[in-house]
């Protein structure tokens, strides 16, 4: 509920009583009032005709929706910084130094941080900074590395010692953007940095063992060498093996012939994937394997890198070929040194080598950057504040627009204002319409709207496409449908590419509705004068086949009797002829019954008869506009009943007039004369008709017509004789 002690004031547009906010107490006092009277409660952060940026440092919890608890916070946070918070009404782009208060700690942090910005950017006597100047973060934070955000760039560092630990850092971890974007490192990197250099250097010094290294420096390239064939010389050790056990299996185990056939149809390369298939070397029992001659081409690469880096330096370079036990023990010697290869830790230190890992890890680096650090730290109160400034810049310029569409509506019911969901105009068939929201998709509640709606798809060269929900709400929607073209003319003038993909049917106008029985009946004739057309044309078509079949057979059609007239056909017709003559002199008896007054009368009952059902269920439905369930589907929830009663949406929709004075010549070059010279005579006639009626009319009127039609002359019979009396 309010509270007592501030008076509100309400606005009734559109059939909607609104809370005026014209001064800082009411939006002081906004967290007093009953929900129930806001118009909306919740609206989306994306697809509005406002800054995102702005409307995501009011959506705190990130969810892309701003509710009431969020606006609420905003203005007190505005509060705490401004001598009046109604200065945010204004909304324009350029924060009044003057407007900020001195007297607290906020106020006083954010002027500071506002005049140390404008003299950075040689704007030292400025009383106003825009959106753009405190948001130009690079020019900003240019003059120090050190700028209150927690990250440590090189060039922060006064030592050299200290630039080299920061840059190494930033090669294994990859370090961190601060305020300028250049790259350092934060406590976290600093911590995760020092970590697995010293996991690293741990388990480095651990391999320096004689077993672990058994050919020191040299070892992990043979340890790799044997690792990368040791599947496949273990297959040839098994293979010659189950040859020695059985004969038999020579043949399979060195792959059959029509193996070799089916890959030599192809063109050949050294490393394919069907050479590398086949064993080593030949296959026999008990034979050694040969490293360098005689061996699998696929494979010769790798069995010449074995024999350099782990068989020479054990073996010695004479030795060509392996037996089964020698590769076995070649395999033991690297045992321990492949269980501690498998063991690393701080792989992301390696590359800084052990003795670097050791040097920094003896220094007194890590403490240079905790100093740096801490100084850092301690100048985020200094440029927080600046980061405040832009919020503030930001908030004195849109949070007028977003109250005034999300506490009330007054700029969707101003005519000189647009609403931040009102995307652009859009001009097609004779109108343009200002009421378009960008949408995802189809609404499923926008039926419930009650408003005449077409979806349209935008496109423009080097732009997204765009999906619109164009409400009409003046004219008619004889020529909207599927398909039509327009031009979209969106908030920053740019046109684009419109055609309708879409329609929910809903009346448009009074007018409309009026004239909708009419254009159905005549539809309705077209089209049935179109289907007897039609079915005629086939008619005669079939009746020039059988004319064209009888003359090209007229032997055969010879023998048959004539046609005779089907009496009962002609006395339905006489009955039929009958019928309707009796009805239209039995209606013209009704009508000429009228008097004179009554002709007005019946002609505007008829209109009503035929009209008045549509006009009513169009005047319903146009009082039950509403603009709610439009904006549901983009994720509002509004709360107030938005209504869009007839004034207002012929304000919202403007059809094609003639600019005052202007002239206009009624002569047509291309106009089908003969068709007009029907029409005026048509006119005439009907003109001519209308007043022999009226004069017929006054005739019958006067009783004289009346006579002469319905009344028979007296029959005047002479009077008998007395005699014949008597007679």
């Amino acid at each position: 509920m309010s509270t007592p002690a501030h008076t509100w004031h309400f606005f009734r547009t559109g059939g909607l009583d609104q809370v005026a906010l014209t001064t800082g107490a009411d939006l002081l006092a906004l967290e007093h009032l009953d929900q129930k009277l806001w118009v909306a409660l919740a609206c989306p952060v994306k697809g509005l005709e406002l800054d995102e940026k702005t409307l995501a440092l009011i959506d705190t919890d990130g969810d892309g929706r701003i509710r009431v608890p969020e606006l609420l916070a905003a203005i007190t946070w505005s509060a705490a910084h401004l001598n009046d918070v109604g200065t945010l009404l204004a909304g324009t782009d350029g924060l009044p130094l003057a407007a900020l208060n001195l007297n607290t700690p906020e106020g006083r942090a954010v002027h500071a941080s506002a005049k140390q910005i404008l003299a950075n950017l040689g704007k030292k006597n400025a009383t106003t900074i825009t959106i753009a100047e405190s948001a130009d973060t690079a020019k900003i934070f240019a003059a120090s590395p050190l700028n209150g955000d927690g990250v440590i760039p090189p060039e922060a560092a006064a030592e050299a010692a200290t630039k080299q630990l920061i840059t190494d850092m930033i090669a294994c971890t990859g370090g961190t953007a601060d305020r300028t974007g250049s790259l350092g490192v934060t406590a976290a990197d600093i911590e995760k940095f020092f970590v697995a250099l010293a996991d690293y250097a741990a388990w480095a010094t651990s391999g320096a063992a004689a077993a672990v290294l058994p050919l020191g420096d040299q070892t992990s390239a043979a340890s790799a060498a044997i690792a990368a064939v040791r599947a496949k010389i273990d297959d040839f050790f098994a293979r010659c093996r189950l040859a020695a056990f059985d004969a038999r299996a020579l043949a399979a185990l060195n792959r059959s012939e029509t193996e070799f056939l089916a890959i030599a149809a192809k063109e050949l390369t050294l490393s394919a994937a069907e050479v590398a298939g086949f064993p080593l070397a030949r296959i026999e029992a008990g034979r050694t394997l040969p490293l360098l001659d005689g061996v699998n081409p696929a494979w010769s690469a790798a069995l010449a890198t074995l024999h350099a880096t782990a068989v020479t330096p054990i073996f010695g370079a004479a030795k060509t070929t392996l037996t089964a036990a020698e590769w076995a023990d070649l395999q033991a010697r690297f045992t321990a040194h492949e269980a501690w290869a498998a063991a690393k830790a701080g792989a992301a230190c390696e590359k800084l080598g052990l003795a670097r890992a050791q040097e920094i890890l003896a220094s007194k680096g890590r403490d240079a950057l905790a100093t740096l650090l801490a100084e850092d730290l301690s100048l985020a109160p200094q440029f927080a504040a600046i980061a405040g400034v832009e919020r503030l810049a930001r908030f004195h310029r849109d949070l007028r627009s977003l109250l005034h569409n999300f506490v009330n509506f007054a700029d969707f019911y101003s005519r000189d204002r647009w609403a931040v969901f009102q995307a652009g105009t859009l001009f097609l068939d004779s109108r343009s319409t200002e009421f378009c929201v960008r949408i995802d998709a189809p609404n499923p509640f926008a039926v419930m709207s009650k408003a005449y709606i077409a979806y349209c798809s935008c496109t423009r060269a080097g732009c997204p496409p765009m999906n619109l929900a164009a409400c009409f709400t003046q004219g008619d929607s004889d020529y909207l449908f599927v398909g039509r073209h327009g031009v979209f003319y969106d908030r920053a003038g740019r046109d684009w590419d419109a055609v309708i993909t879409g329609i929910v049917d809903n009346p448009i106008s009074i007018r409309q509705a009026f004239w909708s029985p009419y254009k159905k009946f005549l539809r309705m004739i077209e089209e049935q004068v179109a289907k007897r057309a039609a079915a005629a044309e086939a008619a005669s078509n079939a009746r020039l086949a059988t004319a064209a079949e009888k003359t090209a057979n007229a032997d055969a059609f010879k023998g048959e009797p004539p046609k005779k007239v089907d009496v009962g056909a002609v006395a339905a017709i006489g009955v039929a002829i009958s019928g309707a003559v009796t009805a239209i002199t039995l209606i013209l008896g009704y009508v000429f019954a009228l008097k004179f007054w009554q002709y007005p009368l019946v002609l505007v009952g008829l209109v009503l008869v035929i009209s008045a059902p549509s006009m009513l269920i169009a005047w319903l439905k146009l009082r039950q506009r509403t603009l709610g369930p439009l904006l549901e589907g983009n994720g509002w929830a509004v709360n107030g009943r938005v209504k869009i009663n007839i004034p207002f949406g012929t304000a919202l929709t403007d059809v094609a007039v003639l600019p005052a004075g202007s002239h206009r010549s009624l002569e047509d070059p291309y106009e089908d004369k003969a068709a007009a010279k029907q029409k005026r005579r048509a006119t005439f006639f009907i003109v001519v008709v209308l007043l022999a009626a009226a004069a017929l009319w006054v005739r019958w009127n006067e009783h004289q017509m009346g006579r002469y039609f319905w009344k028979s002359a007296p029959v005047t019979v002479a009077a008998p004789a007395p005699t014949e009396l008597k007679k």
